[in-house]
């Protein structure tokens, strides 16, 4: 068994300093998007409707003729912030992972504590209520899709766990260096989102161009590489943001002194629409 020093990264905004460079990592092209952990500053933020003391950070959206079937935000809430009515989207289910603090999450009735590493998934249709009890701001992820309803297929329960309670599944033949962790089970068709936090020991490597039908979100908690998007080769480490269109080639090495880990979405288990 791999051990290692779980560390989640966490943005805290301001401002760059007044003689910061402009140059910067961040890139937008046709098959994917770098989102560098100095672009999320102050006046970036967005406001969401019923949301009291809380703002976000977008990382990713549904936008026509590139990326289409996600959105991602970092969300920051302050103590006693949160909502009453969080989702005002009836089709959208959510995906939360907590890097800072904790929230408290009232799922159809009953109150659910996460904490740092804490993950939740919550089908749409289905009423939750979502605070900050606690004496410090909380920082979470909350991934966002229209759920891909089909019939004979029931709606998914929602879930509730941490990341140290899962086992890490090593990838076949590098069972020494490339490890996952699920938070959702892709062997259960009712999911059409897979979130997990993938981990490469230094020197581990995916060690060919994936190239495949899946969109992905991949944000860097802990450690830095070098990943081959498309025809580039970009460096990236903890805070930094990649979004990937379907079918954009993909590798990486890890490199550095710790363990390089990384926050995945990608959409799963469903035809094309035609």
């Amino acid at each position: 068994m791999i051990k290692y020093m779980q560390k989640y990264y966490v943005p805290s905004g301001g401002m760059p300093d007044k003689g910061a460079s402009t140059v910067s990592k961040a890139i937008f092209t046709e098959s994917y998007i770098v989102i560098p952990a100095s672009s999320l500053t102050d006046i970036v933020t967005s406001n969401f409707p019923f949301w009291e003391r809380s703002r976000f950070w977008v990382l990713a959206r549904p936008l026509s003729g590139f990326a289409e079937t996600f959105s991602q935000y970092i969300a920051e809430v302050f103590p006693g912030g949160g909502s009453e009515t969080p989702e005002t989207d009836h089709s959208a289910e959510s995906a939360f992972f907590v890097v800072d603090g904790s929230i408290d999450i009232v799922f159809e009735g009953e109150i659910h504590r996460l904490e740092k590493g804490g993950f939740s998934y919550l089908p749409p249709g289905t009423h939750w209520k979502i605070r900050n009890l606690s004496e410090s701001v909380a920082r979470f992820h909350w991934i966002r899709k229209a759920y891909n309803m089909v019939d004979g297929l029931e709606v998914p329960e929602a879930l509730f766990t941490k990341e140290r309670d899962l086992k890490s599944i090593p990838m076949e033949g590098y069972e020494d260096s490339w490890l996952t962790t699920r938070f959702i089970d892709i062997a259960d068709l009712r999911y059409d989102m897979n979130i997990a936090i993938v981990s490469f020991m230094p020197g581990g490597r995916i060690p060919f161009m994936e190239t495949h039908v899946m969109e992905h979100g991949l944000y860097v908690l802990q450690g830095r590489a070098v990943y081959c998007l498309n025809n580039d080769w970009v460096e990236v480490s903890e805070g930094d943001f990649m979004w990937l269109r379907a079918f954009c080639p993909q590798a990486c090495y890890a490199g550095g002194p710790e363990v390089f880990r990384y926050l995945l979405y990608k959409d799963v288990n469903r035809h094309a629409h035609l």
